[in-house]
């Protein structure tokens, strides 16, 4: 998908300028031709039309599109039609991107296109929410279906918000370590290592390394810094491939600590996931394959991509997922009898609180070990420093340097 600016007129010949979502300029050119306009001009909004940057596909923010939802349903619980309650809400939408998406969804829909596809066209949108609307469509009730999936996001947004929060006191930790042993190796110790060489002593061994280590710091910074910058490239590259990304995953999970964190996070948001599918009315099948394709653990997608074949074989859901050998035993356990009860959509509910709560906690137990933790890495390191600078000075002042 690429953005384009077309100018069009319609059956009254009011002339109109707007931005649009679309595979080519034939594509945009034939869909609001059918729609009765006359279009005078599209043009790309990349590189020929003057904007700095290579086209690329932009993504609406999670917060953003969960008000624009809400608003959604509140006017089709209104009474308004779909086509009304999008033209009042593209009419309210500041951020430009996102409006031209949404004029391109009402402009499908006024087309005869189905909400869901209308959405899915798009390309930037998450596979569970048009799918969401399917479901919704189908079933007649799309403004209960919406509801779930406002609820889901919500909770969602919460949940990882507060993860992010846990992190930030470390990773700034992190940086700030990073950024004082760059300016301790590459200004600090050349400095030292001037002074010493003026002297013409004799150094102690560990003073002798951290000068080594100083002097070819600061002569190959610009170098170091391209190796770094290309092999993280190309490190970014790997990993969004399938065999990277599938191999970093399983890095993750065998992490101590943080492995079976990220395990549990994974799971509560399948859980919860697929529990707002099939509350929506969708079969059980394409709820998990939905719920599959927005994991972002490659594992335990393909995990649920086996479990789906499982199913669709008329296997049951827990025994298909405990084959995987990816979900935890407990997880697997509770499906159990939710699908024996008849209530797993409930049951999927529990699962994800339960895990969610798990998550915070063990995560707070882990930041709590982990922040004493850089502060006694950072002390040692910076203490060795300064102990193998200062060494040769406490002996002069001793007298041991002639």
């Amino acid at each position: 998908m690429a953005e384009y600016t077309i100018k069009m007129a319609d059956e009254r010949g009011r002339v109109l300028e707007q931005i649009e979502n679309g595979v080519s300029e034939a594509e945009i050119r034939d869909r609001f031709a059918q729609q009765g306009y006359h279009v005078y001009s599209i043009k790309s909004r990349g590189l020929l039309s003057g904007e700095v940057g290579l086209p690329r596909r932009r993504k609406v923010k999670q917060d953003q599109f969960v008000i624009f939802n809400q608003q959604f349903v509140t006017l089709i619980h209104a009474g308004l039609p779909i086509i009304q309650s999008l033209e009042l809400l593209i009419k309210r939408q500041r951020n430009v991107f996102f409006r031209s998406v949404l004029q391109s969804v009402r402009d499908r829909v006024r087309g005869g296109e189905l909400l869901s596809e209308a959405f899915e066209a798009q390309k930037v949108f998450p596979k569970v929410y048009t799918t969401t609307l399917l479901a919704g469509e189908k079933s007649g009730n799309l403004e209960e279906v919406l509801g779930r999936y406002i609820a889901f996001q919500r909770l969602a947004v919460s949940f990882r918000k507060k993860l992010i929060s846990s992190l930030v006191y470390p990773a700034l930790l992190v940086v700030v370590l990073i950024v004082m042993l760059t300016f301790l190796i590459t200004f600090v110790v050349p400095q030292f290592a001037n002074l010493y060489q003026t002297l013409g002593a004799a150094l102690p061994p560990m003073t002798a390394i951290m000068l080594s280590i100083g002097v070819n710091a600061k002569h190959y910074f610009l170098y170091t810094v391209v190796v770094l910058v290309v092999a993280g490239f190309f490190l970014w590259r790997w990993m969004k491939s399938d065999a990277g990304s599938t191999q970093m995953d399983r890095i993750k999970l065998k992490t101590p600590l943080l492995g079976d964190i990220w395990l549990k996070y994974q799971v509560a948001v399948f859980s919860r996931m697929l529990s707002t599918l099939l509350s929506g009315g969708l079969p059980l099948v394409p709820s998990l394959e939905t719920a599959g394709e927005s994991m972002q653990s490659r594992l335990m997608a393909l995990g649920i991509v086996s479990s789906t074949r499982g199913v669709r074989e008329g296997q049951g859901l827990a025994k298909s997922l405990e084959e995987t050998e990816v979900f935890p035993q407990m997880s697997v356990e509770m499906i159990e009898v939710g699908e024996s009860t008849g209530a797993l959509p409930a049951m999927l509910n529990s699962i994800a609180e339960f895990y969610e709560e798990d998550v915070q906690n063990a995560l707070a137990t882990a930041m709590a070990l982990i922040e004493p933790v850089i502060l006694i890495v950072m002390g040692v390191v910076v203490a060795f420093v300064l102990i193998s600078l200062y060494l040769p000075i406490f002996s002069l002042g001793a007298g041991g340097i002639k």
